[in-house]
Formats: C-alpha cells, sequence, structure tokens
C-alpha cells in the first residue's frame, strides 16, 4: 500500500470524489444536499493498492494551528482492511508537520461508521464550525495535540 500526494486536479482523485459524493447521496436519501467541490488549498492523499487507487483524504488549513481533515473515502470492495486508520494517520502527520496540531473534522449523522472511526482513533465531539453551522446533519469532531503526538 502506498499514501501519496496528489493535485486537486489529479483525474484518480476526482473519481474518488465523485465516488464519495455518490454515495454520501444515497446515504443521506439526497437531503444533505452538500456538493463538495475540491480545494487548491487542501493536501489530497490518496491510497494506492496494487496501483489502483482505492481511498482519499486532505487535510485543509483552517487557521494557525488548525487544520480540517476533508474527503476521507474508501471504496466500499477495499473497506475493513484498516485503510482510513492509515490514512487518518499520514493526514495527522502531514497537518503537524505544516505546524498545525488540532485537527477538526465534519461528517454526517447519516454516517455511523465513520463518527464510530472517528471515536475510535481519538476525535472527540465539539460544537458545528465553520461552513457546517446551521447544517441539521453535521457532527463535528477534534483531535488535541496531545493526542495527535502520543503515538
Amino acid at each position: 500500500m502506498l499514501i501519496e500526494s496528489r493535485a486537486s486536479s489529479d483525474a484518480e482523485l476526482a473519481a474518488l470524489v465523485i465516488a464519495q459524493q455518490k454515495e454520501l447521496s444515497e446515504a443521506d436519501g439526497g437531503v444533505d444536499g452538500v456538493v463538495y467541490m475540491p480545494h487548491d488549498n487542501a493536501a489530497y492523499l490518496v491510497v494506492v493498492l496494487h496501483g489502483r487507487a482505492v481511498a482519499c483524504g486532505a487535510w485543509q488549513p483552517l487557521e494557525p494551528g488548525v487544520a480540517e481533515l476533508k474527503r476521507m473515502y474508501v471504496r466500499p470492495a477495499f473497506r475493513g482492511r484498516g485503510i482510513a486508520r492509515q490514512l487518518i494517520v499520514a493526514l495527522e502527520e502531514e497537518a503537524l508537520a505544516d505546524g498545525r496540531p488540532v485537527l477538526r473534522l465534519e461528517t454526517g449523522t447519516y454516517l455511523p461508521a465513520a463518527i464510530s472511526l472517528y471515536r475510535s482513533a481519538g476525535y472527540v465531539p465539539i460544537p458545528v464550525f465553520g461552513e457546517y453551522v446551521g447544517n441539521p446533519y453535521s457532527v463535528c469532531f477534534e483531535k488535541s495535540p496531545a493526542a495527535v503526538t502520543s503515538r
């Protein structure tokens, strides 16, 4: 398994994001209605397994010392192998190396597996922040510097 940086314009990354958006729309029954557009100031990582891009994630600067984890997605056929957990660690390490030890993220209330993953990775619930304020389907989490550096 290889985890590598990709540009926001990368075709394999785009295919993963499109698959994620389709799956999210099916999971929430289309009620959330949020559509994701890649951000140029986000750092994207793609997991490559046997020559195929199977997962993606990103971190994006929010404010000094703080980054947001975004676009976490693993193709269904590759779930249950620890790929998401390894991707989270890689994203955390990149954000920390950039001087952003506080990590936040948002996920949907309709994604219990994602919520469980983030909790098990040391993220704790926080009030909804930023662009997610007012979205009844958003739930947000944060990981403190001590939790990130204690690995």
